[in-house]
């Protein structure tokens, strides 16, 4: 495993972890479904992420990490949808959203990378 695919993993699984931390907090508030669709697609990046550790090609790979890019986009959705509902204060959602828009950026280079070796090879 790359240097940069390190990075990703240790980076999905602390957003997954924030994600954890961001639901059971909305939970307090009383806010049960978006939190819910945010949990799932938020935790979902770092589970793809290790899923394509693993994968049996570099397509395999490819693909498993495209999952993950759209995970990442529609967990950016449900951020935005929650700070505009104002279920996430301006801070606690810039703090969050700079996180997923890094992590999808590390994504969206890794899925290229994997491209070009693949053209290459």
């Amino acid at each position: 495993m790359k240097t940069s695919e390190n990075i990703l993993k240790i980076k999905s699984f602390s957003f997954a972890v924030r994600i954890v931390n961001l639901y059971s907090f909305l939970c307090e508030k009383k806010e049960f479904v978006l939190s819910k669709q945010c949990l799932r697609s938020g935790t979902a990046i770092g589970a793809m992420v290790r899923e394509a550790e693993y994968a049996s090609s570099k397509a395999d790979f490819i693909h498993k990490m495209t999952i993950a890019v759209k995970e990442s986009n529609e967990t950016l959705y449900w951020l935005d949808l929650m700070h505009e509902t104002k279920f996430l204060d301006t801070k606690l959602y810039t703090s969050i959203k700079q996180d997923a828009d890094e992590i999808q950026k590390l994504l969206v280079a890794s899925i290229k990378t994997a491209k070009n070796n693949l053209k290459n090879s």
